[in-house]
């Protein structure tokens, strides 16, 4: 029985970019890993990101992985806070909670803080706790920028419409206002609570020591996407006993992977941006397919500088992917592995926001009848034979389980 590996290339498919000559950076770069995947296997689109759930990357991750998101999406902060091992209690409720830069008139300029170093918000976090924690939040460190805030008690609500900050960046921060999305005594509360939480914590970020004389300080908390505890179906209950690893260097894929009863297999030095472990993370993928059915290789840079809007560093992280983590694996693994690689969603850099257009999709392995598709780009994957997934189609294909 076939085994597979996945590489999630996250927000890596783009737009046509004049300065390119109307290439996307995918196609602009060249990757002859991924582009052997598409010529010796077939080529299709996968609909990650469907209406009425956020853009948000849990989501998308979550659907490619097959998890009908009516049923099983929680809100990014739950899952993050599973990937720390924080255990919520029925009325807790989690919020991811970004470390972001606001400039002196209000504008949001950095949803990462200028990707703020891990210690140094590590401390900031830690200095929250300890100045604002209570029996009513808890203040909780990640990844640099990407860290946790948990309401506990049956006064708060996770029902509130709230502003994602990397698709809101350059907007003025009264315009990104949280909102209750009921009547509720408890919703009213909830925004209430975190606004009035917002505006001592960003005058105690304001005079913080790690705050001062740096170009794009951490000196505002951005508390996003509630929810309560999750409840997933383990990944081998639902695909027929496949045992499953996940290597990723943040909390929000490594927290799907625990609630989803896979493997999570952490890498010394990834760090979710271009200076990641890319050799460490290959190796660990080539050992893993050893002992398990599917291996899930995330790696989150090109997402970053997606982001950052910054198109030399996306096509630097696209190639590094190719090169680094997609060829080594395979050059390792042989030809009796089914392979597939997709992002979780586009990143256009004249946006640098999520978008939900259908991502390109190649796979190639046993099983797999190849098409005429010969290199992997969002132009071309659409003409493929592998057509229009959604749902889990693209998982079970990759599987094998019809």
């Amino acid at each position: 029985m076939s085994k597979a590996i996945i590489f999630l290339a996250d927000g890596m498919a783009d737009e046509p970019i004049e300065s390119l000559g109307g290439k996307t950076p995918l196609e602009a770069v060249e990757t002859p890993a991924m582009d052997r995947i598409a010529a010796s296997g077939a080529s299709g689109t996968f609909l990650s990101l469907p209406e009425g759930f956020p853009t948000s990357s849990d989501a998308a991750n979550m659907s490619v992985l097959g998890y009908n998101l009516a049923e099983f999406y929680p809100g990014r902060g739950p899952i993050e806070a599973a990937s720390q091992g924080i255990v919520l209690k029925d009325d807790d409720i989690a919020w991811r909670c970004n470390l972001v830069y606001v400039d002196p008139q209000g504008i949001l300029i950095d949803y990462s803080a200028g990707h703020i170093d891990n210690a140094v918000s590590s401390e900031l976090m830690r200095d929250l706790q300890r100045e604002f924690g209570s029996a009513e939040v808890t203040f909780y460190p990640g990844v640099s920028y990407r860290n946790l805030l948990v309401l506990h008690g049956k006064n708060f609500s996770a029902n509130i419409d709230y502003a994602k900050p990397d698709s809101s960046q350059g907007e003025h921060i009264s315009s990104l206002r949280l909102k209750a999305l009921d009547d509720s005594r408890e919703a009213a509360y909830t925004v209430a609570f975190l606004e009035d939480l917002d505006r001592r914590t960003a005058a105690f970020l304001a005079r913080h020591p790690l705050t001062q004389n740096v170009e794009r300080p951490g000196n505002r908390i951005w508390p996003w996407s509630p929810g309560h505890r999750p409840s997933f179906t383990p990944f081998a209950q639902k695909y027929a006993g496949k045992t499953a690893a996940v290597i990723s260097a943040v909390d929000v894929i490594q927290g799907i992977g625990k609630c989803a009863k896979m493997d999570v297999i952490m890498v010394p030095g990834a760090t979710g941006y271009i200076d990641t472990n890319y050799e460490g993370k290959a190796r660990a993928a080539i050992e893993a397919i050893k002992t398990h059915d599917m291996v899930y290789v995330h790696v989150e840079a090109i997402d970053e500088c997606s982001h950052m809007g910054d198109l030399r560093l996306k096509m630097q992280a696209i190639r590094d992917f190719d090169q680094r983590i997609v060829a080594p694996i395979m050059a390792a693994c042989g030809d009796d592995i089914t392979y597939a690689v997709l992002p979780d969603h586009p990143v256009p850099l004249a946006l640098r926001a999520h978008t939900r257009t259908p991502v390109p999709v190649a796979i190639c392995g046993p099983g797999i009848v190849p098409d005429k598709i010969m290199s992997y780009t969002e132009k071309l994957a659409p003409q493929g034979s592998i057509g229009a997934l959604k749902e889990d189609e693209f998982i079970r294909l990759v599987l094998g389980i019809k």
